[in-house]
């Protein structure tokens, strides 16, 4: 080696310092905390519980309910269930399999006179327990989880010195200079991750293929996704506000919109008029950086993502989001200088994944919408 530097044949675990440049990253890959390491290439999670329990009714006769396989199960005699959509209350009378008797417990206030015969969805609301009770007797809470899995991707960015950006007097050592092309190099690699958490499909490796990690478009569209087609009208609050329901009534907590500048000024547009602005010497102009979810008071924040496409906009709950190293592979730096090498080289190298829990009831996609451009170009004419 013709250079040295006081890290030369050392292997540095740039984990906790990529972790400090993904927060501070003002794009999607900040709502990606570290989770734990990945045992395998193959990443499984268990989805969470986070609606309410319930029971699907296939059909109805009289006070029987014909459930779907397996979801019997989740009922015990005595357990209370109320039909979605209406106030009265259904006791568990008898269980035979997935077939359930039920008889009216308390009306409360509801018209309802007979059971659907097609069924319905029927929300668990408790189940009573006697004193005493034993092992068994309790609600059986095995079926209610499932299993989703993503897979890890190799990361890799070189990092290199020529003898003569080394020779140049410039401040600061080599040391120093490295540093900095590292901290250069993970913020680039961090651009490529929030793509590849965005737009990144899954795939398996086997032999001949590469790995590749899912992202948000792979786990938060397709079948059972939650979707609102905007059919080209401006992004407003209407819109905002109808797919935060969604997400609501599927048990998440929407706190984040999430779409590109041009439709983040758009939502802004429809709020100056309600804007309480202050006097300052200093700075003018406005922007809408929280807005207030009418369904349940709290506040979203809007995040504002250049990757993201300009007719897309996605209600989130971050909360089941996460990033995962494959044990022993955390991003970490390593001497590569080759013999005769004019100048240092040293490389970057990982193996992660990304952890969508339960992204099709976290996560609602509004599609459609007109394009940013053009909505501001109308607001201007107004």
């Amino acid at each position: 080696m013709l250079y040295t530097y006081s890290f030369a044949n050392t292997r540095r675990d740039l984990a906790d310092i990529f972790s400090s440049v993904i927060k501070d990253e003002p794009r999607f890959i900040s709502n990606f905390k570290r989770v734990a390491d990945a045992t395998a290439r193959k990443h499984e999670w268990l989805e969470d519980q986070i609606s309410g329990r319930a029971v699907t009714a296939l059909s109805a006769s009289g006070n029987t309910l014909t459930l779907s396989s397996g979801e019997g199960k989740k009922l015990r005699q005595g357990t209370l269930v109320t039909l979605e959509g209406d106030s009265a209350l259904f006791a568990v009378k008898s269980i035979n399999k997935d077939e359930v008797t039920v008889e009216l417990a308390s009306a409360n206030g509801s018209a309802l006179s007979a059971l659907p015969a097609e069924g319905g969805i029927f929300k668990i609301v408790s189940t009573p327990m006697e004193e005493a009770t034993v092992n068994g007797d309790g609600e059986e809470n095995c079926a209610l989880a499932g299993v989703n899995y993503n897979c890890t991707q190799i990361f890799r960015k070189e990092i290199v010195l020529s003898g003569s950006a080394l020779a140049v007097g410039v401040w600061g050592n080599a040391d120093n200079q490295l540093n900095r092309q590292t901290a250069v190099a993970l913020a680039d690699l961090s651009r490529d991750l929030n793509r590849v958490a965005l737009f990144g499909r899954r795939i398996e490796v086997s032999a001949g293929v590469r790995g590749e990690a899912g992202g948000l478009y792979a786990f938060a569209t397709g079948a059972g996704a939650l979707e609102i087609d905007a059919k080209s009208a401006v992004l407003d609050s209407f819109l905002v506000n109808d797919a935060a329901q969604m997400v609501m009534a599927e048990g998440g907590e929407p706190m984040q919109i999430l779409c590109s500048p041009g439709q983040a000024r758009v939502i802004s547009c429809e709020y100056k008029d309600r804007l309480q602005v202050l006097r300052s010497d200093d700075r003018r102009g406005a922007y809408v950086a929280v807005i207030v979810n009418e369904i349940n008071g709290r506040g979203l924040t809007v995040m504002a993502d250049p990757d993201v496409p300009d007719t897309d906009c996605w209600l989130i709950d971050p909360s089941g989001f996460g990033l995962s190293n494959l044990r022993g592979r955390a991003i970490s730096d390593s001497d590569s200088t080759p013999k005769g090498f004019d100048g240092i080289r040293r490389t970057a190298l990982g193996e992660l994944t990304f952890e969508f829990k339960n992204a099709k009831q976290r996560c609602c996609r509004i599609r459609g919408l007109a394009a940013s451009a053009a909505a501001l170009a109308s607001f201007r004419a107004a």
